[in-house]
């Protein structure tokens, strides 16, 4: 299977035209929602079970992973991130798991 290294926003969930790694500005946002890419939920390090959500033990504590911010570890993640699982995707997997047998 080809591994997609083009980024994935994390709110709509479309493909970028952003290579894996790739500098971005801070104000850059997402061409279809204008969500902002320069933010932890779009980082490589981001990590929601890791301590401060980051993987990255030098980066200071951003508290709105949603909003853009001056992190100098940043690094855009690419479009293999477990993260970019639909909210359909995840009910389908739950739906599938406690399905009742007749």
């Amino acid at each position: 299977m080809k591994q997609n290294n083009n980024a994935v926003c994390y709110q709509c969930h479309n493909v970028l035209e952003i290579g894996h790694e790739e500098k971005i500005l801070r104000h850059e946002g997402c061409s279809f929602c204008q969500t902002s890419l320069y933010c932890c939920r779009m980082c490589i390090f981001y990590d929601k079970n890791s301590y401060n959500e980051c993987r990255e033990p030098q980066a200071e504590r951003i508290v709105d992973k949603e909003k853009a911010n001056f992190c100098s570890y940043y690094k855009i993640r690419g479009g293999d991130s477990s993260d970019a699982a639909t909210k359909n995707e995840l009910f389908s997997a739950a739906d599938a798991l406690f399905k009742k047998k007749d």
